[in-house]
C-alpha cells in the first residue's frame, strides 16, 4: 500500500480541532492499515516525526428513513502525535 491510499482524509470536527493545541492530528485511514503503516505514511507525506498513533475501528450506525433501514459506513480513525514543536500545515490553514 501507498503512503496516498493509507491516508483517506482528514476528520475535521469540534474534538479533532481541540487535539491540535496538544500536537495530535485525526485522520480517516484504510482499514487494513496498521500503526506503522500509518506513521510512515503521515511522516512521508508530511514530512514531520510521529511520535504515537492510536487507532479506533468506527462501526457504522443505522438509520431509517421512513419504512426504508439503512446502515452508515463504518471507518478506521487515527490520531497521529506528533514531536513537539511540530505542526501539519494543512490543519494550520
Amino acid at each position: 500500500m501507498e503512503a496516498r491510499d493509507i491516508l483517506i482524509r482528514p476528520l475535521i470536527s469540534e474534538r479533532s480541532t481541540d487535539l491540535m493545541q496538544d500536537g495530535k492530528f485525526v485522520f480517516i485511514v484504510d482499514k487494513r492499515a496498521n500503526k506503522i503503516q500509518i506513521a510512515q505514511a503521515v511522516k512521508e507525506i508530511f514530512n514531520v516525526t510521529v511520535e504515537d498513533v492510536n487507532t479506533i475501528n468506527v462501526k457504522g450506525k443505522t438509520k431509517r428513513r421512513g419504512r426504508t433501514v439503512g446502515k452508515t459506513a463504518s471507518y478506521k480513525k487515527a490520531i497521529v502525535k506528533l514531536k513537539a514543536g511540530e505542526t501539519i500545515e494543512f490543519f494550520s490553514a
